[in-house]
């Protein structure tokens, strides 16, 4: 027969056996919806987009998507107090599944349009300019040059055979 303690160690047992652990879930929203997403360098899928994590702490985001400003930031995600030390043991041995769910929202702003050609050549040119007439500023010289950069590579003497 078995005694009650033992009729205990048997029961706590089921039990621990019986928990799921817990669903960590982290659901990511843009505005626009379809950016491309990545945490810790790492793509996930596209918003809205819902991610399983394992561990709590600090990840790298990074939103994406063509005619917006690509958004890059570090998230922290905190456990709950039900998932530390001591309490996360009995969250994790309790029947069913226990969900934390983490949202985090950017809002993208559209990208600036890219300058015109024609006025960059012209900017470009005025800075050669000023850069032209600096007190500083040499001409390079158009001599060539008459000594080789670095050394030739010395010679091996020749082996010699033996008989």
């Amino acid at each position: 027969m078995m005694r009650a303690w033992q009729r205990s160690l048997v029961a706590a047992g089921c039990l621990a056996l019986a928990g799921c652990g817990v669903e960590r879930r982290l659901i990511i929203h843009s505005d626009p919806e379809g950016a491309l997403v990545y945490l810790n360098h790492e793509e996930v899928g596209r918003t809205p987009v819902s991610y399983d994590f394992t561990w709590y702490g600090q990840y790298d985001v990074q939103l994406r998507k063509e005619g917006y400003q690509t958004v890059s930031l570090t998230e922290w995600v905190v456990a709950p107090w039900w998932q530390w030390p001591p309490f996360d043991f009995v969250a994790e041995i309790t029947p069913g599944r226990p969900r934390d769910t983490h949202r985090l929202s950017y809002a993208m702003r559209p990208a600036t349009r890219p300058a015109d050609p024609a006025a960059l050549v012209r900017r470009a040119e005025g800075m050669r300019a000023e850069l032209r007439s600096g007190e500083y500023t040499r001409t390079p010289s158009t001599a060539p040059t008459t000594r080789p950069t670095t050394k030739p590579a010395k010679k091996k003497p020749a082996a010699t055979t033996r008989s």
